[in-house]
């Protein structure tokens, strides 16, 4: 059997993490923010310097799981850029996707992470390509397995992309970030050509009807054959459209950084899954991948790697 190639599209970043207890929330009734005095000079307990973006945390689940994980993008010459296509280079992906010029720059990120784990993210969004550059560059890559577009800078962008993939029989693995959720209406447009559909409760509730984590997956069979909701700590739900599967927290462990999170379950998920594994193995493995990722600080510094031993975790599957 051959390995699966993926082709991850989407912008990468540099993330600059400053962690004290300076960071922890207070909070007035529901709201809860971070204080920085104006005018204050602070010291700080912990500085980490790190690569982020979603796609390339994704790229970097897959390559650890023994995957040809590819990444596209267009990068410049800034520090971010170079930073990011290091990190990947040396995680063993295939960036012969990525082209550098100077007028791109990756994202750059400042987190002041408290220690319960929240976090606050101040973004720069870089300079990104057009949908015409990402379309061209799609056009001029070898044509994958899968493909994981996330964080392509807008709905058009992703929506070729999308079309791309069904026009070369590529199948995609969608968890649409930022901009991509500002017209539900356009989105719901383009998930009969997605095979995998990753959300979070309140994203999926833009899309479809429902008060709890079942009810919006049966919902979103109608539009997908694979429909994963996740709820944070609380837990997530799944359906292949034969069974359902309703699972807890992997471990509960202590909270050091949530950046990465998403990106880790999601990405573990379908590292098992186009390898052919149950929905509940792809659910534990997901779960647990997500789970290492929060125990440090940065997306990708807690990211498994093949051969890991799992353990079992609350789980139920059921006939759908």
């Amino acid at each position: 059997m051959s390995i699966p190639k993926v082709l991850c599209v989407g912008k990468a970043a540099q993330d600059v993490f400053l962690r004290d207890d300076e960071f922890d929330p207070k909070c007035e009734g529901d709201v809860c923010f971070t204080e920085l005095p104006l005018g204050a000079k602070m010291d700080i307990d912990e500085l980490i310097f790190a690569t982020g973006g979603n796609a390339t945390n994704v790229a970097t689940t897959l390559s650890r799981q023994g995957l040809h994980a590819q990444y596209l993008w267009a990068l410049g010459h800034d520090p971010a850029s170079v930073a990011s296509l290091t990190t990947l280079d040396e995680e063993g992906i295939d960036t012969s996707g990525a082209v550098q010029q100077a007028s791109y720059a990756a994202s750059y990120s400042t987190v002041l992470i408290a220690l319960s784990g929240e976090r606050t993210i101040m973004n720069y969004q870089g300079k990104l390509p057009s949908p015409e550059v990402v379309e061209k560059l799609l056009d001029s890559a070898s044509v994958p397995d899968w493909v994981y577009p996330t964080s392509v800078g807008g709905l058009e962008t992703l929506e070729r992309v999308v079309l791309w993939a069904e026009k070369h029989g590529v199948k995609v693995m969608l968890n649409p970030a930022g901009s991509e959720l500002k017209d539900p209406a356009k989105l719901r447009g383009l998930l009969e050509s997605v095979e995998v559909l990753c959300l979070n409760k309140e994203e999926m509730q833009q899309l479809v009807e429902g008060d709890d984590l079942e009810t919006l997956v049966r919902h979103g069979l109608h539009y997908c054959p694979v429909v994963i909701v996740s709820d944070g700590p609380r837990g997530v739900c799944a359906s292949d459209g034969k069974t359902i599967v309703m699972a807890g927290m992997y471990e509960d462990v202590p909270v050091v950084d949530r950046t990465g999170a998403g990106d880790a379950f999601a990405s573990g998920f379908l590292s098992q899954w186009l390898r052919g594994k149950s929905l509940k193995d792809s659910i534990v493995f997901g779960s647990a991948n997500s789970t290492s990722v929060v125990g440090q600080i940065g997306a990708k510094a807690g990211i498994l790697r093949t051969g890991v031993e799992l353990h079992d975790m609350p789980l139920e599957e059921k006939p759908l």
